[in-house]
């Protein structure tokens, strides 16, 4: 496909959105294979300062875009992503890739021979999928830096994590790297990194997006799309979301695509502004930001209220059910393997190894409380405003900051595990930076099943602001 650049695609088409790079191939503006080329021109020029990447496939994505571009110059594209630079995480299974989920513990031979179903999703939409991204060990914590693969940076500073556990998917999107990136998400693991790097990320109403095989961190754990807007973030979810019958928890297909419900806003909605969920202390730039962002709501025709939901901090309850699926994530591992692990992962491994089947039911019935409190919260609220994060990023290789009060990452994410528990639709949406030039989020929580109001509402906000449009320093 030979065509004129048009100002929207001069220099570097990495910087471009999907939803910007799928109109200039209709337009015919673009090929599929520059945009391809210059995903993995970043890749090869940043990914050795963020480590996002943990394998990475340039011919075989040159080789799809190659394919995505004759069928465009046809005028018959394979789906509603074909062409688009695409990652995933090293959670999702996928056919012909190993899958060693950061950890020493797995087997690299496979065989690989499944994609897992969000994967399978993209690949028949005609994504170009360049490789995996990186996840602490099997997932665990809030920040990624794996024995297996090291440390992954932050794209504003490389010094600093990028959050996790899908911090390879959030740096790699932020830099370019790619347009779309699958995530998972079972305690803020896409939301987390989406706060600390500057970036969009939904975690979907649990089932929304099917999962397969079934996470051993069982019905806490959620597929989701990670992006550098709300619109990308509703198209790729459109794309993964419906029904699975190897997904025991999938739902049905949605009435409405969350792409087409972009335009319905928050005018009249009735939203809860709560700063610290009545129990958080938060960073005096991050409550400023979130402030500020809640006014942009009100500009838009929102009526906002100061509200907190009215529960206390169920970290305990989580930590049984997070600890209890860590144990079993690696209940066949033999001693010799056990020695391997990420020191932090075998410490809950323990702890998770000695919780009865009392205790993870008592925990179950905090988690029930909570769904039903939340429930009737929004019967009230139909959207609900928090920071994402009480705090910007800090240092990588640490599960914690430094100095911190706490031992757990579950210390420093109040913000996001609580809705894991209740499986709720939560985004989180750039709403500024701090004084030294750091991301800040904002989530944005929505009753279950309620994924197109939740992306309409980010959306909303992002066309009213410009947060989402600034550039790493990295990218000059």
């Amino acid at each position: 496909m030979t065509a004129p650049v048009s100002p929207a695609t001069e220099g570097s088409t990495a910087d471009l959105s999907a939803t910007e790079l799928l109109a200039a191939y209709r337009s015919g503006e673009l090929s599929p294979v520059r945009a391809t080329q210059d995903a993995l021109d970043r890749v090869e020029q940043l990914n050795t300062q963020v480590n996002a990447y943990c394998l990475l496939d340039p011919a075989g994505a040159l080789d799809a875009a190659r394919a995505s571009e004759q069928r465009w110059r046809r005028g018959e594209p394979m789906g509603v992503l074909d062409g688009v630079p695409t990652s995933i995480k090293d959670i999702l299974l996928t056919k012909g890739w190993p899958t060693l989920r950061g950890s020493h513990t797995v087997d690299e031979s496979g065989p690989w021979e499944v994609d897992g179903p969000p994967v399978a999703r993209v690949k028949e939409q005609g994504a170009v999928l360049l490789g995996k991204t990186t996840t602490p060990e099997l997932a665990w914590k809030g920040v990624t830096d794996s024995p297996r693969f090291g440390v992954t940076g932050n794209p504003w500073r490389p010094e600093l994590t990028a959050g996790g556990s899908s911090g390879g998917s959030a740096a790699a999107v932020a830099l370019g790297m790619g347009a779309l990136s699958l995530g998972t998400d079972g305690g803020g693991s896409v939301r987390i990194p989406a706060s600390f790097s500057g970036i969009v990320a939904h975690k979907p109403t649990y089932g929304r997006v099917p999962h397969h095989p079934g996470s051993p961190f069982g019905t806490l754990a959620h597929v989701g799309p990670m992006t550098r807007t709300a619109a990308d973030a509703a198209l790729l979810l459109d794309v993964v979301a419906g029904f699975d019958a190897r997904d025991a928890w999938a739902l049905a297909a949605m009435d409405r695509s969350c792409l087409s419900a972009l335009g319905d806003g928050v005018s009249g909605l009735r939203i809860a502004a709560s700063p610290t969920l009545g129990f958080v202390s938060v960073h005096p730039e991050v409550a400023a930001a979130f402030e500020a962002a809640v006014a942009v709501f009100g500009s838009l025709g929102a009526e906002v209220s100061a509200v907190d939901p009215g529960f206390t901090d169920p970290v305990e309850a989580f930590h049984v059910l997070w600890f209890a699926g860590a144990a079993k994530s690696t209940e066949n591992l033999d001693g010799a393997a056990r020695a391997r692990l990420d020191p932090g992962l075998a410490e809950i491994v323990d702890a998770g190894g000695r919780y009865s089947a009392i205790d993870y039911l008592s925990a179950m019935a905090v988690r029930n409380e909570l769904g039903t409190r939340m429930g009737a919260f929004h019967q009230d609220y139909p959207l609900l405003l928090t920071p994402t994060m009480p705090i910007a990023a800090f240092a990588g290789g640490v599960e914690v900051p430094p100095g911190w009060d706490g031992r757990r990452w579950t210390s420093w994410t109040p913000f996001t595990y609580p809705f894991n528990m209740t499986q709720q639709p939560a985004v989180s949406v750039p709403c500024g930076f701090t004084s030294d030039g750091l991301p800040i989020g904002l989530q944005i929580v929505g009753p279950r099943h309620a994924d197109a109001a939740v992306l309409a509402a980010a959306h909303a906000y992002q066309q009213a602001t410009d947060w989402h449009r600034r550039r790493p320093p990295l990218l000059g």
